[in-house]
């Protein structure tokens, strides 16, 4: 199973950053091409893509800075994107995320959703540019 990380880092305090990137509100303004919109589905949140409609949740702990995201097409079907907002000082912050290739997944579909995912933390660097 491939994985990939990605790790930027942010002008702002973890805090910041942490309440920011856990609302699951957040993602269409963010998470552009993965959440291009946002949709609650008899009380569970979905987001819609170019893939189709996909089951999100966000497990969070303000604490230890994880942010579990977890997505599928259905919600016994979820698959995990671990991530984690980590301190540098008072005024920096590092987000860090991980994604792995699901079983069956092509090559050329992993690789485009991780270019994407490089895209999208562009902009999560832009909005704490500070």
């Amino acid at each position: 199973m491939k994985s990939r990380t990605v790790t930027t880092v942010l002008a702002a305090p973890k805090r910041e950053v942490f309440t920011y990137l856990a609302d699951v509100h957040n993602l269409p303004d963010w998470a552009t091409e993965f959440a291009r919109e946002l949709k609650v589905v008899h009380g569970k949140h979905k987001v819609v893509n170019g893939l189709g409609e996909f089951f999100i949740e966000i497990h969070a702990d303000e604490k230890t800075g994880v942010i579990d995201m977890l997505s599928g097409p259905t919600e016994e079907e979820l698959a995990v994107f671990p991530t984690r907002v980590v301190a540098m000082g008072d005024r920096r912050s590092a987000f860090i995320f991980t994604m792995f290739q699901q079983p069956g997944q092509p090559d050329d579909l992993f690789n485009g959703q991780y270019e994407a995912l490089v895209r999208e933390l562009a902009i999560v660097r832009s909005r704490f540019s500070g």
